[in-house]
């Protein structure tokens, strides 16, 4: 690692700040898909809502956690696979509980959500890395 920080300039302290930040944040995305988990299984009424409408909630939730997983691991299709199981799973899961029903559009809408945060997330890690190129090519 020190041969990497010494040939970007990077401080060794920021490099080892960094691992720590995303160490963190690999953590508290787990403990999310833990409480995503338990919220969607758990009883009806324990579940949070905007007041937006479910199709709203769906989207912007599974965007916004899909963010967060791009962050902490930056493979955002990897990610957004993954993410889209779990989210297809959870909604099939709710069939099974007493007072909850497993609907396809739920699961459709959490699915766009994940596919457009992946998307966008691939996309600047793509633009990042070719900005990167070109600054470092004019150095």
């Amino acid at each position: 690692m020190l041969d990497q920080t010494r040939n970007t300039g990077v401080s060794s302290k920021s490099a080892v700040d960094r691992m720590k930040f995303k160490g963190v944040l690999k953590a508290c995305c787990l403990a999310v898909l833990v409480v995503l988990l338990f919220v969607g299984l758990g009883p009806a009424r324990w579940q949070p809502r905007s007041g937006l409408g479910w199709e709203i909630d769906h989207f912007a939730g599974y965007f916004v956690i899909t963010s967060m997983f791009c962050i902490a691991w930056p493979r955002p299709l990897v990610v957004g696979g993954a993410l889209m199981i779990f989210a297809v799973a959870l909604e099939a899961l709710q069939a099974f509980m007493p007072d909850r029903s497993s609907y396809y559009l739920a699961a459709v809408y959490s699915a766009a959500g994940v596919l457009a945060a992946a998307l966008v997330a691939e996309i600047f890690i793509q633009a990042w890395k070719r900005f990167r190129s070109k600054r470092a090519v004019s150095a």
